[in-house]
């Protein structure tokens, strides 16, 4: 990370100065677009005139995005190419995972540890900038207690902080460690173990040693060695080298423009070409967003919401999900490139959210009137609670409102029936529901055609009996859900999701019975979905954006 900082720093010169120069970077992170403020961050850069005024060339800046920080950090290393002391106070959200933390930019979205390098600043990057003034580099890290939304892999705040030899680090509340920066100057003469006294109510770790001041008293200075004479440097090599780090339109034209017969106009000429061709932009764009998996599912979710259907909602971007995209991009007069932008992603997901709403009230609507006509049918039916009113309710609305009370209801009528049967009977039909088949049902009929549980052994019959038709639907809708590939994790969050809406799924045990089943169809047949009582790709969908 060094050399890449230091090869930039060269190539738009950004070197350092060639006598002692003492210097500071300033970063105070306090609005960020994805997550809550931080109190105080930006009071960090109240120490800059302080420091300015001291004799330190100062790089700060507020509320940065990782690109801006990278280019700031830059600036800094190319101010500590010769002898002088360092100040760095970063403020601001910090993830961690594990000995590695990271500023994170005020643009990132949820960044998780895949892609974290490209939404924040690595704090060991900073901390190895420091190490090269060994004995006078003071790192401060002002943090608070805001929330932030990070991806799998990362956890909020600073890990474990490996501070190199010579390196004095200072953490605590943002404008604790703000006022205290600002005090600096205040501080002549006093070294690095005063300055850790006097840092009331932070942390300090790393060094405190030695008697010389980490600000010398007026008239003192660093005593510098005569600056060697410069070695030749290929000012195309290091040119070429940062402009291709940087990769941008403006980067390459940069290169052209002062090199038209470089050794490397070739390449530089093929990059602005391929920045001309649509697909390869978008294919920047979407890279540059460093999409984590939960992102692009949710991608694949919206454009399942949207009724286009990206076969599959796995985090992953393969044939079916670009032509998804492409879709999309199509139906909304966009160019149909198959990778996505940003603003793109915005409005697809403004667009999921409007249907997801819209689903949603039509399915109250529906459920609303389904209700009504069940309980209806109830009381004409099952709510006299006689046996016949009992299994007419049950035969129009397996799943109903009613349908557990009406089973609870009829099993008084069969506990009655099996005191009363004779013992062959009653066995007979003790066996068809331990194995609980058609056939075993319709043997029973066969065997006691007039037994005591006729009207039970019927109605199972009619529940099981389907038509071909009806079995290579069953089995379709089977294969699609054993497609899914849902861990037991995964099923069980189902059975509580179904629950939450009041679907009594049964117990979330991540094992899928007729309970279960039921709440699906339930389900299902509320939101005008199929209804299979089994999962696919578009309940899923719908089932993960109503329980949200």
């Amino acid at each position: 990370m060094s050399h890449r900082i230091a090869m930039i720093a060269a190539a738009f010169g950004l070197a350092g100065p060639a006598l002692a120069q003492d210097a500071a970077l300033i970063i105070g992170n306090e609005n960020y677009a994805e997550a809550a403020d931080v109190s105080a961050a930006d009071d960090a850069l109240d120490a800059a005139k302080p420091l300015e005024r001291a004799g330190f060339v100062v790089r700060k800046g507020a509320d940065l995005t990782n690109n801006e920080m990278q280019g700031l950090l830059a600036q800094h290393y190319g101010d500590t190419a010769q002898p002088g002391r360092s100040v760095i106070l970063l403020s601001g959200h910090f993830a961690h995972a594990g000995a590695e933390t990271w500023l994170i930019g005020s643009d990132a979205d949820t960044p998780d540890l895949g892609g974290v390098d490209s939404s924040g600043l690595a704090l060991s990057t900073v901390l190895q900038i420091a190490a090269e003034r060994a004995g006078g580099a003071l790192v401060l890290i002002g943090t608070d207690d805001s929330r932030i939304d990070l991806g799998r892999g990362l956890t909020a705040g600073l890990g474990p902080i490996g501070v190199p030899q010579g390196v004095t680090v200072i953490t605590g509340e943002a404008a604790d460690v703000a006022a205290f920066a600002e005090s600096l100057p205040e501080r002549r003469g006093q070294s690095a173990a005063d300055l850790a006294a006097a840092a009331q109510g932070l942390t300090v770790t790393g060094f405190r040693g030695g008697f010389s001041a980490f600000l010398p008293a007026e008239g003192e200075g660093v005593p510098v060695a005569p600056a060697p004479e410069p070695a030749p440097v290929d000012d195309e090599a290091a040119f070429w080298r940062a402009t291709s780090e940087i990769a941008t339109r403006a980067a390459y034209e940069a290169y052209l423009k002062r090199y038209p017969s470089g050794a490397h106009s070739a390449e530089a000429g093929a990059a602005l070409a391929s920045l001309n061709d649509p697909v390869a932009r978008a294919r920047a764009a979407e890279e540059a967003l460093g999409l984590s998996r939960d992102q692009r599912r949710q991608i694949q979710r919206d454009l399942s919401l949207v009724d286009i259907d990206p076969k599959g909602i796995d985090g992953l971007f393969g044939p079916g999900s670009r032509n998804a995209i492409a879709l999309w991009q199509r139906q909304n007069g966009e160019e149909a490139t198959g990778f996505i932008t940003g603003d793109q992603r915005s409005r697809l997901g403004a667009q999921a959210a409007r249907r997801a709403a819209e689903l949603e009230a039509e399915a109250a609507a529906r459920k609303a009137e389904q209700d009504r006509q069940d309980r209806i049918y109830w009381d004409q039916t099952g709510a006299a609670g006689d046996e016949a009113g009992l299994r007419a309710y049950l035969k129009r609305y397996p799943d109903g409102i009613f349908a557990e009370l009406a089973q609870e209801r009829l099993s008084v009528f069969e506990d009655q029936r099996r005191a009363e049967a004779a013992a062959a009977d009653r066995a007979s039909w003790d066996k068809a529901v331990q194995l609980n088949t058609l056939k075993s049902y319709q043997d029973y009929l066969a065997a006691f055609p007039k037994g005591a549980f006729v009207a039970e052994a019927q109605q199972k019959v009619a529940e099981m009996s389907v038509t071909p038709d009806e079995e290579i639907a069953r089995k379709k809708a089977e294969a699609a859900e054993a497609a899914l590939n849902l861990s037991p994790v995964v099923r069980s969050v189902v059975e509580q999701r179904l629950a939450a809406l009041g679907l009594k799924p049964g117990p979330a045990d991540g094992a899928f019975d007729e309970d279960t089943r039921r709440a699906i169809r339930r389900y299902q047949q509320a939101r005008g979905l199929p209804v299979t009582g089994y999962l696919n790709q578009q309940t899923v969908a719908r089932l993960l954006v109503d329980s949200l």
